[in-house]
C-alpha cells in the first residue's frame, strides 16, 4: 500500500492541476505495471461523468490492467464540519493484498468562488490494511505529491489548511 499511496499522491496533484483552472476533472485511472512504468486511462463513456466513475470503478476492482498499484480519481463531494465542499476521490488498490483498500478526499474550493485553494486530504476509509502503516503511507501520498512538478506548485501556493 505504500508504493500505492505514492502512485495516489502524484495523480492527486495531476488532479488539482487539472481542477485549478476551473476545468471538470475526466475521471482518471492510474497504475504501475510489472516493470514500474506509471501510466494513465482517462475514462469518458458516452460523455456522462457518472457512467464513467461506473466503468473506473469496475476497472479498478477488476485489475484488467494487470497492475501491481492502481489509483481512480474522480471529483466527487464530502461533507466536513463545514458542510460540503468539492473533493477530488481517491481509490487506492496495491494487487498483492488484494483484501487491501483506501480512499483518500482531497478537498478543495473550485476557481469559480472566487479563488482556488487546496485543503487537507482526508483519510475516508482504509480497509483491511492492518499490515501497512497508516502514517508511512500517508507519508508516501505526499512524496508522491511532492514528485509532480506543476501540480505540487499549484498545491503548495493554494493551500489553505483551514477546512
Amino acid at each position: 500500500m505504500i508504493s500505492a499511496s505514492k502512485l495516489a499522491g502524484f495523480f492527486a496533484a495531476h488532479a488539482i492541476w487539472s481542477v485549478s483552472d476551473g476545468e471538470t476533472l475526466i475521471p482518471m485511472l492510474a497504475y504501475t505495471t510489472e516493470e514500474g512504468e506509471r501510466r494513465m486511462d482517462r475514462l469518458v463513456l458516452e460523455d456522462d461523468l457518472e457512467k464513467s466513475v461506473v466503468h473506473g470503478k469496475e476497472r479498478l476492482l477488476a485489475n484488467e490492467m494487470d497492475a501491481n498499484d492502481a489509483v481512480f480519481l474522480y471529483d466527487g463531494r464530502i461533507t466536513l464540519p463545514q458542510g460540503k465542499t468539492d473533493a477530488i476521490i481517491v481509490e487506492v488498490r496495491a494487487y498483492f493484498s488484494p483484501d487491501s483498500e483506501a480512499i483518500i478526499a482531497v478537498p478543495y474550493t473550485p476557481k469559480a468562488s472566487g479563488v482556488f485553494r487546496v485543503h487537507k486530504p482526508k483519510l475516508l476509509l482504509w480497509q483491511d490494511c492492518d499490515d501497512f502503516d497508516v502514517n508511512t503511507a500517508l507519508q508516501s501520498f505526499f512524496e508522491g505529491v511532492d514528485e509532480h512538478e506543476k501540480g505540487s506548485k499549484i498545491w503548495a501556493g493554494c493551500l489553505d489548511e483551514s477546512k
